[in-house]
């Protein structure tokens, strides 16, 4: 029998994931009919005092995410994490998470619910100015950069997925008058690159990912990526492909290329100059690493469906409705129906508000007008969740292993807000030889780091 201590303690960390009317029907699953929301509130707040059997604790044991087993290479930590899709794909490589930053809760949630946290080895912060001190400026550089090392583990990569901001010039002559040691400082000031940007500054890791939407190239007619490229310069990295522009830059990653969803984004690998790394890298072989075969939409679905995900007889007509509008006028907008061989349009957070962008075909036939008896019958459907994270490549086809512990709709923009897993896989597998002849070049001349 286990003590009341341990029980409460194993309560308190997994209602750090799950809420109390989840934590009730999984006890359920063990005893049927013992325990409710209430029964656990009760507990929780020191009103009851019931223990757990072995069989209940054991259930609940086997809720929390297990450590991950086999050889520790290198080291990262993982900002605006959302829920851990490029420290997926860095996992799967050798490395180990010792610092993870994210303030979404219900992402948090998602985050505690699928990676093992060893409190000696890693640190989960939410909020990243609270480590970068960027909101007050009356702390100085250095002072800020003090807190940052102390704060922050060392590690050998650091991967973001930064929210794309513009950089505005204003208050950059008063921060010159205060004497800023970098000028990475004036111009990204008030953005959160500039908590990025803050970090590799204090901890000069070997390198880094970072992530960000397609149009960060074209956000602000193209301040916004100069910006970055310049304070990623004057830090002292070499950005892999950076010179490259165009329909042909390899910087541009298509998730089609692993998964059936079209999802560019760009990604910057950084190493630091110093290490001598960096010669010859170019994500262009990624190409080398893409898969013999990607799995098909229809590998992913779910043969049997609850019928809540079919969209309403009224939200289909206006949809369908809508996109006959925009097509006379020229303009492409308009819902996505595929099938089970189609390659989908980019998986958005707002996909819980209608789905339009992929609607999973159930028969309807075009040539027929859509108050068609069998047209209406056979309305599409929405993917579930489960199918979400398939597509996004966190589960492979067939299986259900990742753990969804919100609601469908934050499941929904989790997982639209996130990246595709098998893009970094290959990001991290690339990188790996140079990352492993930097850490050994740190390790043999120590002072250089």
């Amino acid at each position: 029998m286990t003590t009341e201590l341990d029980d409460l303690a194993l309560l308190r960390r997994l209602l750090e994931i799950y809420d109390q009317k989840q934590i009730a029907g999984f006890l359920n699953e063990v005893t049927p009919d013992r325990w409710c929301r209430e029964t656990v509130n009760r507990w929780l707040n020191g009103k009851a005092t019931p223990s757990l059997s072995v069989p209940e604790h054991r259930a609940l044991v086997e809720l929390l995410p297990q450590p991950r087993k086999g050889k520790t290479e290198f080291d990262f930590i993982d900002l605006f994490a959302g829920i851990g899709g490029i420290r997926r794909g860095f996992e799967a490589a050798g490395g180990r998470c010792v610092f993870t930053s994210e303030w979404n809760e219900p992402a948090v949630r998602t985050y505690k619910a699928n990676y093992h946290s060893d409190p000696a080895t890693h640190t989960f912060n939410t909020d990243i100015r609270k480590v970068t001190l960027s909101e007050d400026e009356s702390i100085s550089e250095e002072m800020a950069y003090e807190h940052i090392r102390k704060t922050v583990p060392d590690h050998d990569v650091l991967l973001a997925g930064f929210p794309c901001q513009p950089f505005s010039i204003a208050g950059v002559s008063k921060k010159n008058a205060l004497g800023r040691a970098h000028g990475f400082e004036c111009k990204t000031q008030g953005t959160l690159f500039f908590d990025v940007a803050r970090i590799i500054a204090a901890k000069r890791p070997a390198a880094f990912v970072l992530e960000n939407v397609k149009n960060l190239k074209s956000h602000d007619k193209g301040r916004t990526f100069k910006v970055i490229a310049e304070a990623l310069d004057e830090l002292g990295y070499e950005v892999a492909d950076s010179e490259v522009t165009g329909s042909d830059d390899p910087k541009i990653i298509d998730g089609s290329h692993f998964v059936p969803q079209h999802r560019e984004r760009i990604v910057l690998v950084g190493f630091r100059r110093d290490l001598g790394v960096h010669n010859g890298f170019t994500l262009r072989d990624i190409k080398k690493l893409l898969p013999k075969k990607k799995p098909q939409l229809g590998e992913i679905l779910d043969a049997n469906v609850d019928d809540k995900y079919i969209l309403t007889p009224k939200l289909w007509e206006y949809l369908h409705n809508y996109a006959i509008k925009h097509k006379a006028k020229g303009n492409g907008f308009g819902f996505g129906l595929v099938n089970e061989s189609s390659v989908t349009r980019t998986l958005s957070a707002r996909y819980y508000k209608d789905g339009s962008e992929i609607l999973i075909d159930r028969g309807f036939n075009s040539k027929k007008p859509i108050a068609d008896k069998t047209n209406m019958k056979n309305r599409p459907r929405r993917l579930t969740p489960r199918e979400c994270a398939r597509l996004m490549g966190y589960d492979s086809p067939s299986e259900s292993t990742f753990k969804i512990p919100v609601s469908d709709t934050q499941a929904y923009k989790q997982f639209g807000n996130s990246v595709v897993v098998p893009v970094f896989s290959a990001v991290a597998k690339l990188m790996k030889p140079r990352l492993m002849e930097a850490i050994q070049k740190q390790r043999s001349s120590p002072s250089r780091g």
